[in-house]
C-alpha cells in the first residue's frame, strides 16, 4: 500500500465554525469572484478563484471531467489519467462486458495492470477548456419590441457570426448555452477523449448496495464508485482506440485526503448538473403534481414490473436489462419523491407568494409596468392551454417511444438510414459503419420476449388511459385490422419486421429499400410515436410562454438584486458548496452525518438481492481490519452527507475539502428534499457521498488492487 504523505498545519490554520444549513446555488465557475468567493473563504476555503478556474494555468477545473456529454461527472485522480466516478455511471459499460460466464455486475472487476483494462465502446470524456461570456454579442441586435420569432432570428444570426469568429477553422468543440431563460449567453470550449477503458468496478453488493429500496434515501451504505482511464496518442491528444495509445497525462489531478469529515467541515462539489427548474411557476407546479408526475410514475411502474418478471426468470436477461431497469427505476422513484416533497413543503403556495410580490413590484413604476406587462398572464395561459395534452405527451414518450426497445430502435434506425440513399459513396459508407455499430450495441441488450411484453402492456395501457385524440396514428390500424388487440399486432410485427434480428438489419443496411422501410410495422410504430409526441408543439401560447418566463426571470433578478441568484442547471460545469451536517428528517427523526460499515451488516439480508453481503466482505468488516482508512474512533465510514446543491449529471462529482483535496464522490440526494430541483430547502437538502477512504479500503482489502492506490497522491494532516 502506498505511504501517506503527512502534512502538519499550524493551529492558526484550523477552519472556523460553519453554518449547518445547506447552501443553494450551482455557480458558473468563471464567475466565482463576482458571486461567491468571499462567502466560501469565510466558511474556510483555502483556495483562490484562480486556483479553481483558470484558462492560463492548471486549476481544479482541469481535473473535473464530463462523461458522455453530461450524463455524469468524473474526476482525474492520478497523473496517469485515472478517473473516479460512480458505479451507476459506468453501469452500462460493466453490463456490456458481463455475461453469465463473466458476470462483472455480480462479481466486480479490478484491473491489476494496464493491459487488463477494457476499452468501452462509444464512451467519451471531455475536459472544459474555457468559458466566455458572450451575452453582449448575442443580444446586440435584440430589442424589447421584437416578436419572439424576430428575437430568435436575431440570436440565430449572432450565433452564426460568433461561431465563425471563434472557430474559423472548425476544429474547436464549442457549445453555446443560454442562461436565465435567454437573458445571458456563455460559450463553452471542450476537448474530448475517445479511448476510455474500464479499470475498476466493485460488485453490485457494494456499488449498488441497497438497490431501489435505498435509492434517494439516507442513511446509505453504498460504495457507489467505479474507475476509468483516459488514453491518448503519443502527443497526449484525443485518438480513437488503439493498442498503441498510452495513459493520458492531465494538467491537474486531485490529491486524496485521508482526513475524513467532521461536522461543519467545508465541502464543495464541482461537476455537470443536468437540469433544474428553480424558476418554475405555481401553475407549472400544479401541472406537475396533477398531471405530469403521476403519468410518468404510472407508465414506469408497469415497465418495471414487466422487465422484472423476465429478469427474474432468466439470468442472461437480468444482465441484458440491468442498466435499463436501473435507469427506469431511478426516475420512477424520483417523481414519486418530488411530488411528496412539493406537497409536504407546500411549494406551490411559496411560488404564489413570490408571484404576488412580483406583481406588486412590477407595478411600482410606469417603466416596470410597461416592460413587464402581462408577464405572469403569458405563463399561466400556457398551462391552461396545455393541461389537456400533458398526459398524452407523457404516454407518447414513456410508453410509445422509449417504453419498449422496438419503438425507439425503429425510429432511430429510420432516421439514420437516410444516409444510405445518398449519392455520395463516402456518406453511404459512413452511414453503414455507424448503423452497424449501433445495431451491435442494441442487440447486446435486447431480448425479444421481454420487448414484446413491454410493447403489448404499455401500448394497451396507453390506449386505455389516454383520450383517443392523443393516440398514435397506428392505434387506428390496430383497432381496424387486429381487433384492437396489441398482442395480435405484436405477433405479426415481431415475426415480419427486419428490425428484430441483427442479421436481417445488417442485410438491409447492405441493400437498403425505402419501400421496405415504409411498410415495416416496427418503423410505423416508432414514427407514429414520435409524431404523436411532437404534435401540437407549435402551440401559439409557446412563444408567449417563452417571453413571459424570460421577463419573469429578468424581473426576479432585479427585484431581489441584493442577492445572487444562480442560473438553472444546463449540463455546464458548476460549483456548489456547503457544510457537512446532520438533519432532522421529521418529528423525532434525526439523522447523523455519517454511516459506517457496521450498517452494512445491520442491513444484510442475503435472501434479498438488494442487500446481499458476500462472505468475503462480511468477514473483512467483522475482522475490523480497516487499517489507515478508519476514522479517529476506529470505524470505517462508508458515506457522509453535506449541504451542497446537486442534481442529475452531478453523479460522480468530486467532493472536495477546503484545500481542494478529494474526500468523497457524490452519488445521490436525500428523500426529504426531492423537490430540490424546483425548490431548494436549506434545512433539509443534503448530498449523499461515498467516503473516499471506503473506496480505498475496497480497492485495498477487498480487491487487492493496490496498483491503483499506488497511483494516487494520498495526503493527511491538512485539515
Amino acid at each position: 500500500m502506498k505511504k501517506i504523505t503527512l502534512i502538519l498545519l499550524a493551529v492558526s490554520m484550523m477552519l472556523p465554525g460553519l453554518k449547518t444549513q445547506a447552501d443553494e446555488g450551482m455557480w458558473i465557475v468563471n464567475m466565482l469572484n463576482r458571486i461567491t468567493m468571499a462567502e466560501m473563504q469565510g466558511m474556510g476555503l483555502n483556495l483562490t478563484a484562480e486556483e479553481i478556474y483558470d484558462i492560463n494555468n492548471a486549476s481544479l477545473k482541469d481535473a473535473i471531467v464530463r462523461l458522455n456529454g453530461g450524463s455524469c461527472t468524473g474526476e482525474v485522480i492520478s497523473s496517469q489519467g485515472l478517473v473516479l466516478t460512480n458505479h451507476h455511471c459506468a453501469y452500462d459499460a460493466i453490463q456490456g462486458f458481463s455475461s453469465t460466464e463473466n458476470d462483472y455486475l455480480t462479481d466486480g472487476f479490478f484491473a491489476k495492470a494496464f493491459d487488463q483494462e477494457m476499452n468501452i465502446d462509444n464512451f467519451v470524456i471531455s475536459f472544459l477548456v474555457r468559458i466566455d461570456d458572450v451575452t453582449e454579442r448575442m443580444l446586440a441586435d435584440v430589442t424589447n419590441e421584437m416578436t419572439e420569432d424576430e428575437r430568435d432570428a436575431a440570436i440565430g444570426e449572432a450565433r452564426k457570426a460568433l461561431m465563425a469568429e471563434m472557430n474559423p477553422e472548425g476544429n474547436k468543440e464549442l457549445d453555446l448555452k443560454s442562461f436565465y431563460y435567454g437573458n445571458e449567453f456563455y460559450m463553452f470550449e471542450y476537448k474530448t477523449y475517445r479511448d476510455i477503458r474500464l479499470v475498476a468496478a466493485p460488485p453490485e453488493s457494494v456499488g449498488k448496495y441497497g438497490g431501489d429500496t435505498d435509492n434517494w434515501m439516507w442513511p446509505r451504505h453504498t460504495g457507489d464508485f467505479s474507475m476509468l482511464r483516459i488514453y491518448a496518442n503519443e502527443e497526449n491528444e484525443p485518438a480513437d482506440y488503439s493498442e498503441s495509445n498510452v495513459p493520458f497525462q492531465p494538467k491537474r489531478h486531485l490529491r486524496i485526503s485521508m482526513d475524513g469529515v467532521s461536522e461543519d467541515d467545508f465541502t464543495m462539489v464541482m461537476g455537470y448538473p443536468g437540469s433544474t427548474d428553480r424558476f418554475l411557476s405555481s401553475w407549472g407546479i400544479e401541472q406537475a403534481l396533477d398531471l405530469y408526475n403521476p403519468s410518468v410514475v404510472e407508465v414506469r411502474d408497469m415497465k418495471l414490473k414487466t422487465m422484472k418478471k423476465h429478469m427474474d426468470a432468466d439470468p442472461a436477461v437480468r444482465i441484458q436489462y440491468a442498466a435499463k431497469y436501473a435507469q427506469t427505476a431511478n426516475y420512477w422513484k424520483y417523481y414519486i419523491g418530488q411530488s411528496k416533497g412539493l406537497k409536504r413543503l407546500d411549494v406551490q403556495t411559496q411560488k404564489q407568494q413570490l408571484e404576488s410580490r412580483f406583481r406588486t413590484w412590477m407595478t411600482e413604476t410606469p417603466e416596470r409596468a410597461k416592460e413587464f406587462e402581462g408577464t405572469l398572464d403569458m405563463i399561466s395561459t400556457y398551462y391552461d392551454e396545455t393541461d389537456a395534452s400533458v398526459r398524452g405527451k407523457v404516454y407518447a414518450l414513456e410508453a410509445g417511444l422509449i417504453g419498449c426497445d422496438i419503438s425507439l430502435f425503429a425510429f432511430r434506425f429510420y432516421r439514420m438510414a437516410a444516409g444510405l440513399f445518398s449519392e455520395d459513396p463516402e456518406e453511404v459508407a459512413g452511414t453503414q459503419a455507424a448503423m452497424t455499430n449501433y445495431i451491435q450495441g442494441h442487440f447486446r441488450e435486447y431480448d425479444q420476449a421481454t420487448d414484446r411484453d413491454l410493447f403489448v402492456n404499455l401500448m394497451t395501457k396507453f390506449r386505455d388511459d389516454i383520450d383517443p385524440a392523443y393516440h398514435p396514428s397506428f392505434f387506428a390500424t390496430v383497432a381496424d385490422k387486429y381487433k384492437d388487440d396489441f398482442g395480435r399486432y405484436a405477433d405479426k410485427m415481431y415475426a415480419k419486421s427486419f428490425l428484430v434480428d441483427a442479421d436481417r438489419c445488417a442485410n438491409f443496411i447492405a441493400n437498403p429499400s425505402q419501400k421496405v422501410m415504409d411498410k415495416d410495422l416496427a418503423i410505423i410504430v416508432g414514427n407514429s410515436a414520435i409524431q404523436t409526441y411532437f404534435a401540437g408543439m407549435a402551440n401559439p401560447a409557446e412563444a408567449k410562454f417563452n417571453r413571459g418566463y424570460r421577463l419573469f426571470v429578468k424581473g426576479l433578478r432585479e427585484m431581489d438584486a441584493d442577492r445572487a441568484i444562480a442560473p438553472d442547471a444546463n449540463s455546464t460545469m458548476r460549483l456548489t458548496y456547503g457544510a457537512v451536517a446532520p438533519y432532522k428528517a421529521a418529528d423525532a427523526v434525526n439523522y447523523d452525518f455519517i454511516t459506517t460499515a457496521n450498517g452494512v451488516l445491520e442491513k444484510k439480508d442475503n435472501t434479498n438481492p438488494e442487500f446481499v453481503v458476500p462472505d468475503a466482505l462480511d468477514d473483512l468488516i467483522r475482522s475490523r481490519d480497516f487499517g489507515p482508512y478508519a476514522d479517529a474512533s476506529g470505524e470505517l465510514v462508508v458515506c457522509f452527507i453535506h449541504g451542497t446543491d446537486i442534481t442529475g449529471g452531478n453523479s460522480g462529482s468530486p467532493v472536495m475539502d477546503a484545500n481542494g483535496d478529494l474526500i468523497g464522490c457524490a452519488f445521490d440526494g436525500n428523500w426529504e428534499a426531492m423537490s430540490g430541483d424546483i425548490a431548494f430547502e436549506d434545512e433539509l437538502q443534503r448530498t449523499i457521498s461515498v467516503d473516499i477512504r471506503y473506496v480505498l479500503w475496497i480497492l485495498d482489502k477487498f480487491a487487492g488492487a493496490d496498483n491503483l492506490i499506488n497511483e494516487m497522491d494520498l495526503v493527511k494532516g491538512l485539515r
